[in-house]
C-alpha cells in the first residue's frame, strides 16, 4: 500500500474538515466524511507545502497532565 507521506510518485489530495485540520489522501481513494478536497492532485511534496502555507487548525489532542 502506498503511503500519501512518501514520494512515490502517486497523485494525492489535500483534504481539509470542518475544525481546518488537514490531510494528504491518495487519489484513488474516496474523500472522507466529513471532509473536503482543498488542494491537488498533486506530488505529496507539493501537497505537503501547501499545509504548510495554512493557517494552523484548532488542535484537539488531549493534554495528559493528570
Amino acid at each position: 500500500m502506498v503511503s500519501a507521506w512518501e514520494d512515490s510518485g502517486e497523485q494525492v489530495f489535500v483534504v481539509r474538515n470542518e475544525h481546518r485540520q488537514h490531510s494528504l489522501w491518495p487519489d484513488f481513494a474516496q474523500t472522507p466524511t466529513g471532509w473536503v478536497r482543498v488542494f491537488g492532485p498533486a506530488t505529496a511534496e507539493d501537497c505537503r507545502a501547501y499545509v504548510a502555507r495554512q493557517p494552523p487548525g484548532r488542535d484537539y489532542r488531549t493534554s495528559s497532565n493528570s
